[in-house]
């Protein structure tokens, strides 16, 4: 595995979930890993409830946008060496990524659907972020270094079950 890694969070809408990874993993694993952030069909739009999250936690949102995943598919993009998926709901269609990156299913519950009242909505993005940046904080613990690729893709899937 190389020095420096680049991952890539997908999601179907990239309005929340797959914007919060982005951030935290930028901010906590850098300057190891650079993190990326698409959508199947990109909603065009950055949830404020996911904004404020990231800014609760001290974290940019700097450069943060809604994109659709084809934009990593152009020439010049950057060269994925992790692809996490993070929607949760399987009658949606959750992309999958082509190519040789490793890639895992790290689904949550999508804190966009949720109703009800103020609070019970700001609780569903804390919660969405605080399993991601569980899962980021366990991925940054595993000595990519020393693990071939084989045992990466295992580790990245048992994280996905955290």
């Amino acid at each position: 595995m190389p020095g420096h890694y680049n991952v890539l969070f997908l999601c179907t809408g990239n309005s929340a979930r797959s914007i919060m990874a982005e951030a935290i993993l930028n901010r906590k694993g850098s300057p190891t890993f650079s993190a990326f952030s698409a959508g199947s069909h990109a909603s065009g739009i950055v949830r404020p409830e996911a904004l404020r999250q990231i800014e609760l936690a001290g974290l940019s949102t700097g450069g943060l946008r809604s994109k659709n995943w084809d934009e990593f598919r152009k020439p010049g993009a950057p060269k994925m060496n992790f692809v996490f998926t993070v929607c949760d709901n399987a009658a949606r269609a959750c992309p999958v990524w082509p190519g040789q990156p490793i890639t895992a299913h790290w689904g949550v519950a999508d804190p966009a659907e949720v109703t009800g009242t103020p609070e019970q909505i700001e609780r569903a993005f804390r919660d969405a972020f605080l399993l991601l940046d569980r899962r980021i904080n366990l991925l940054l613990s595993l000595p990519l270094e020393s693990l071939g690729v084989l045992a990466i893709k295992t580790e990245v899937n048992r994280i996905g079950t955290q």
